[in-house]
């Protein structure tokens, strides 16, 4: 999700599986694989038994028609695939009626290690294990039910925007005594896992306002990463972030 998408509105498409190809096919065995070297040490432990919950395999790319019922079975959420970034009305509307929107391509093989936009990997790898808790995947859908009676103020998206990135994307959470991964775009990239727990960036404690007023990188790796104590902490911080949105500038 941007605050300035670059994509025009799309509607859903289909997840063609019968076209992947071998490159497909090696390009998600050789991500799967490399994350899943480090993410058991860093990442959230909520996103590793989604990750079995869901049944994802380094051999097999993720049928949708499959996936569908396990994440329907756990919290009522659902894959909707699109063949890019989608706007912001369409993607709020997705998340409020608890659907999120993935694409169903892979990048290359020479696009391992960096792609500027999220491809497959990106957005079910990282993104569904999650959507499997209760209190993730009602903050989720709370965010977007919240951003569509704001889609004409584009200083209240572009609040909630900051706050989907410093969470959903680039979240950090602290579990008993190890600060661990939540946020996709750190679990989807094996450059970032690193960095956000070394010595460069800040790490501050979870603040809505704050995360509000702190803007965010696209092209780098992030300044600063925030920190919860629980995903309860994301669900009950939603009347918060609806007093602050109303009152954007």
């Amino acid at each position: 999700m941007t605050a300035n998408p670059t994509f025009a509105p799309t509607a859903a498409v289909q997840q063609d599986y019968a076209r992947y190809s071998a490159d497909d096919r090696w390009v998600w065995q050789r991500l799967f694989e490399r994350q899943l070297t480090v993410l058991p040490q860093v990442a959230s432990q909520r996103f590793l038994d989604g990750l079995h919950r869901v049944g994802f395999r380094a051999n097999e790319i993720p049928d949708f028609s499959l996936v569908n019922p396990r994440l329907q079975a756990a919290t009522g959420w659902a894959l909707v695939a699109v063949p890019g970034i989608v706007d912001d009305a369409t993607f709020f509307d997705l998340l409020a009626s608890r659907q999120f929107p993935a694409t169903t391509w892979l990048r290359t093989p020479a696009q391992l290690d960096y792609l500027e936009e999220p491809d497959m990997f990106h957005d079910v790898f990282a993104h569904v294990p999650l959507l499997t808790d209760p209190f993730f995947a009602d903050f989720l859908q709370a965010l977007g039910t919240l951003a569509l009676r704001h889609l004409a103020d584009p200083a209240a998206i572009e609040k909630l925007a900051r706050l989907y990135w410093f969470t959903v994307e680039f979240g950090l959470i602290q579990e008993a005594d190890t600060l661990r991964i939540y946020g996709a775009g750190i679990l989807s990239s094996a450059g970032e896992t690193a960095f956000c727990l070394g010595p460069k960036p800040a790490r501050r404690p979870f603040d809505v306002a704050e995360i509000l007023a702190t803007p965010f990188a696209k092209d780098r790796m992030q300044d600063v990463y925030f920190t919860i104590t629980s995903y309860q902490q994301l669900a009950d911080c939603i009347p918060a972030l609806a007093l602050a949105v109303g009152n954007a500038p």
